[in-house]
């Protein structure tokens, strides 16, 4: 194990086992309980986590919040059934209360002893963000100072801004994960988020609204003031096209989407349907496509827990796996799902790194880290010169989606029409209808452009 990976381990005991009068022995002590009865394997999340949010509203702050949560979860699996408790009272008594709630697994479970592991492995993650607290990297002045930044900026864009509502949101969590075969890892992971929406008014009175923002896992000090003024000019800017567009025709047409947050299609109408669980239990739309194509050739689609700095991202999962760098999809052709580690025990392939939590009061579930769709050779102006009639999708506001068969409806809040191969006029009140699988077989083009 590093010495950065020993830090972090050594600040999550600091944080989740010292303060309470617990060592890794009680841990042992614990799932000695557990492991007594037929059991496979047990784990132990512990997390402690503290959350704050500053909204501003005409020139004013109008609302804050402040909150702190700690607990652990104590999970028991056997074969195909998962007994879980969980506690907000950290201690050894909550612990063995926990302990002998869930180990009534073993009586409806499979028929084998296991024992725990009496040799505390130490398992280190990667080293993608520094253990900061975004909560105290600027005192409360400077929040809303921050928060003021926003709005000055946005008003200096254009006149006809009318109201800006600006919001900061900062978390600062500590994990530590213990398991019966003798896995003990930890993560310290800071996570912040900026957000502005505004709105402007046209000489008639009409209104349109634009937004934007960004983050990451790191501290307030990443929004400087050149990353704010970024944000101020593309809400204001998208809020400004709506003013001067025009209703969007209907019908089917060729769609360009642009890099960035139009990637939510991708997330939502094909990455749910590759989480493990969803095709273990065949409710997927890709169950059972390993190694058929899905999509158009060149298209391939990648989930990356590894980024650094990037908000999916994760030194370790909420099971104490290493996240990954999982191919998906590859030139078309379905390569795999992603995993946890009880479904990818029940589908015979090894973990991902995919294994997270709501909170400890959650049971893990193999979900998202980053998924991207990788470039391809052509450039933007390439791909719409190539459109005879289409959309071009800059951003995209709300939308659903159904995993059973990919199909999905998306709001574009901000998009153009293209003809014969030039823009043409943005668009207003364009809605995106189709279906994932069906979009993913009809990639005909794709972009060398990265998103920021």
């Amino acid at each position: 194990m590093t010495a950065k990976a020993q830090t972090l381990l050594a600040q999550a005991q600091k944080t989740l086992l010292t303060p309470y009068g617990l060592n890794v022995a009680d841990l042992n002590t614990v799932f000695g309980t557990i492991m007594a009865h037929d059991v496979d394997y047990a784990d132990l999340y512990f997390q402690y986590s503290r959350s704050e949010a500053w909204s501003l509203e005409e020139g004013i702050v109008k609302s804050g919040s402040f909150n702190i949560d700690e607990g652990v979860g104590v999970r028991a699996l056997s074969g195909e059934k998962t007994a879980f408790a969980y506690s907000d009272d950290i201690s050894l008594p909550a612990l063995t209360d926990a302990a002998s709630a869930v180990r009534a697994i073993a009586a409806a479970g499979q028929q084998r002893k296991a024992k725990a592991a009496a040799k505390r492995i130490q398992k280190a993650g990667h080293r993608l963000y520094l253990p900061l607290d975004p909560l105290a990297s600027l005192d409360a002045t400077a929040k809303v100072k921050l928060l003021e930044q926003l709005e000055s900026y946005a008003r200096a864009e254009d006149s006809r801004v009318t109201q800006v509502m600006a919001h900061i949101a900062g978390e600062f969590e500590v994990i530590l994960v213990a398991g019966s075969d003798g896995r003990l890892a930890a993560d310290v992971r800071p996570l912040v988020r900026v957000s502005l929406t505004v709105i402007v008014e046209g000489p008639g009175g009409q209104r349109e609204q634009g937004s934007s923002g960004g983050g990451g896992r790191t501290d307030y000090s990443y929004f400087s003031t050149e990353i704010l003024r970024t944000y101020a000019r593309e809400a204001v800017h998208q809020a400004v096209t709506n003013l001067e567009a025009r209703p969007a025709p209907a019908g089917t047409m060729s769609v360009v989407l642009g890099s960035g947050w139009p990637g939510i299609l991708l997330h939502e109408a094909v990455g749910h349907g590759l989480e493990g669980d969803f095709n273990r239990k065949g409710s997927s739309t890709f169950a059972g496509r390993v190694g058929s194509r899905v999509a158009s050739n060149g298209v391939t689609v990648v989930d990356d827990g590894t980024l650094p700095g990037r908000r999916g991202s994760l030194n370790i999962d909420d099971e104490g796996n290493p996240t990954e760098r999982t191919v998906l999809i590859e030139d078309g052709i379905l390569k795999g799902y992603m995993q946890d580690t009880l479904n990818a025990r029940l589908m015979g392939v090894a973990p991902t790194g995919n294994g997270r939590r709501e909170s400890f009061a959650h049971l893990p579930l193999p979900r998202m880290t980053n998924t991207t769709m990788l470039n391809g050779d052509k450039s933007v102006e390439e791909i719409i010169q190539s459109v005879k009639k289409g959309v071009y999708a800059v951003n995209f506001g709300g939308g659903q989606v159904d995993i059973t068969n990919g199909k999905f409806v998306f709001s574009m809040s901000e998009a153009y029409l293209i003809e014969n191969g030039k823009v043409i006029s943005p668009i207003k009140g364009a809605t995106l209808i189709g279906s994932g699988p069906e979009a993913m077989n009809q990639v005909s083009l794709i972009g060398n452009d990265n998103a920021p």
